[in-house]
């Protein structure tokens, strides 16, 4: 049984989420889930998170962001990530979150389109230790009630105030009102035959935010990973970590000639990736990570070398079979610096969201970084607007309609149709 009024709602239970939420003292919290709290892409990061490593890397780590992103990047939306970075990882520290490090100094690695080494990681789990260490201190707060397997089916917007929302739980309707609401439900895999991502993310914030008329950024922005494990059956693809490459794994086509620069952008890379497959008529390419040795591969990608022996591959010495695949959504409901959408009291956070700091290809472990920092500045808008609390629902929720919507926005995401700008 839910709570007919709350403070702020926050549905999803990735680093966004959990991070807003940890940030919002004294606010009444209800997060809800549609699956269960550790099935978000948070969870499945493997590489890293980035971080400025001094004010040298600055300059540097701007250019990295935008030449891979094509130049298409909001300039103040990257500016401000990289100057909340050292914020951001020093927080994470304090919920007990623990980096790879030497004689008490953090460890960088590097990855594809980095032109040096400032990615901090925890083995080949990153997300999972950032997530799990998250949620942890979650549980622990009074303020917070937490709901697995309940769906969001819409929001209530009157006089362009978001008012609460319609939550299914346990086969029944709730309507719940909320000072706040934000949305941090994911990117759009479930839309996909092939991807990374948990097939339950489905892009339902951009759904519910087209039918309010709340406008898109990007929508059909998709990144393609260049790497994952190459399998017959269907299901959500195994990545094999973008650190990999950077460590010195190298790419080769059934010929075992090397065909491409590993350490490429993603969508370069994964282009060329196809390209080869096409040209040689397979259905993957190979990747070598003996390069790396014993010793790296067992310490820093352990999950990665358990995950490939148990699917007959062992990465010490056999080459491992690879395609792209989906992975990550640039695009989403457009919002500010703040993660604040047109609508007052509602937010959209981490994927679903779209800033434009990525621009049309992000760059490699900036995504746990810029789902952390705007989820701090979202907190922060909160409590600085105090917005009252508002009681006007109407109930308008239709299933058909919603699938047709749905049907709309993933021809969209996908640029099977021109994205239309929200009706009047």
């Amino acid at each position: 049984m839910l709570n007919n009024v709350y403070d702020v709602i926050i549905v999803g239970t990735g680093v966004s989420g959990l991070y807003a939420a940890l940030n919002l003292e004294n606010q009444k919290i209800l997060m809800i889930t549609k699956a269960k709290l550790e099935e978000n892409d948070s969870f499945l990061a493997q590489g890293g998170i980035c971080m400025l490593k001094d004010e040298n890397d600055y300059d540097s780590f701007l250019e990295d962001t935008i030449k891979a992103g094509h130049y298409e990047n909001d300039i103040e939306a990257v500016k401000t990530m990289i100057n909340h970075s050292r914020e951001t990882i020093n927080d994470l520290e304090k919920y007990g979150v623990e980096f790879a490090k030497k004689d008490g100094k953090f460890i960088f690695t590097k990855e594809g389109a980095h032109s040096t080494n400032r990615i901090l990681y925890h083995e080949d789990i990153t997300g999972k230790e950032i997530t799990s260490k998250l949620l942890a201190k979650v549980k622990d707060r009074e303020n917070i009630e937490l709901v697995e397997n309940a769906t969001l089916l819409d929001i209530f917007i009157s006089d362009n105030y978001c008012t609460g929302a319609l939550i299914r739980y346990q086969n029944k309707d709730y309507c719940i009102n909320a000072k706040n609401v934000l949305l941090a439900t994911g990117g759009v895999g479930g839309m996909y035959n092939n991807s990374t991502n948990y097939p339950h993310l489905t892009g339902d914030s951009l759904v519910i935010c087209y039918k309010h008329n709340i406008e898109f950024k990007n929508v059909n922005y998709v990144q393609i990973h260049p790497t994952t494990l190459y399998q017959e059956t269907k299901g959500r693809r195994f990545l094999i970590s973008e650190s990999v490459r950077g460590e010195g794994a190298l790419l080769y086509n059934s010929k075992y000639e090397r065909f491409a620069k590993e350490t490429l952008p993603r969508d370069i890379l994964s282009n060329l990736i196809l390209e080869e497959m096409k040209k040689e008529g397979s259905k993957h390419v190979w990747l070598d990570m003996r390069p790396l040795g014993k010793s790296v591969i067992l310490s820093h990608f352990p999950n990665i070398y358990k995950t490939c022996k148990e699917n007959g591959y062992d990465p010490l010495n056999k080459l491992i079979p690879v395609v792209p695949a989906q992975h990550y959504y640039m695009g989403g409901v457009k919002v500010d610096l703040n993660s604040k959408t047109s609508v007052n009291g509602l937010y959209v956070l981490g994927e679903a969201a779209c800033n434009g700091v990525h621009g049309k290809n992000r760059l490699a472990s900036n995504s746990l970084l810029e789902s952390l920092v705007f989820a701090k500045l979202a907190a922060r808008n909160i409590i600085a607007t105090n917005l009252p609390l508002r009681k006007d629902m109407n109930y308008t929720y239709n299933e058909d309609e919603m699938k047709r919507i749905r049907d709309k926005v993933e021809k969209m995401v996908k640029g099977e149709i021109e994205y239309e700008l929200p009706r009047n």
